[in-house]
């Protein structure tokens, strides 16, 4: 597989699993995710940031995540998450630190 084919079909990975995490189960909580993966949209939103920055391109995190939720974070995370329950924030304060 050449390179460009390569980049090609991660990117069309990359577009599913965007499109699963936001259209198809927004329900599913950003802190289960880490919880459960150990990461969330925020994320992914933070390394399409990341990417962006490699290639010369500034995003804050606000319009990386506005570029990755499809509208402004605060109005998605209005419709669509919840408080976290007791369970699930004993959950990601006992998960081990990032590194």
């Amino acid at each position: 597989m050449d390179d460009q084919t390569r980049i090609e079909i991660e990117a069309a990975a990359f577009r599913r699993l965007r499109q699963h995490l936001i259209e198809e189960r927004p329900d599913v909580q950003n802190i289960d995710l880490m919880n459960l993966a150990g990461f969330c949209r925020n994320c992914l939103s933070r390394w399409y940031q990341e990417a962006a920055a490699e290639r010369g391109v500034t995003l804050s995190k606000d319009e990386a995540r506005e570029v990755y939720y499809g509208e402004p974070y605060d109005v998605w995370r209005e419709k669509h998450q919840s408080e976290a329950s007791p369970e699930a924030q004993a959950a990601f304060a006992a998960r081990p630190p990032e590194g």
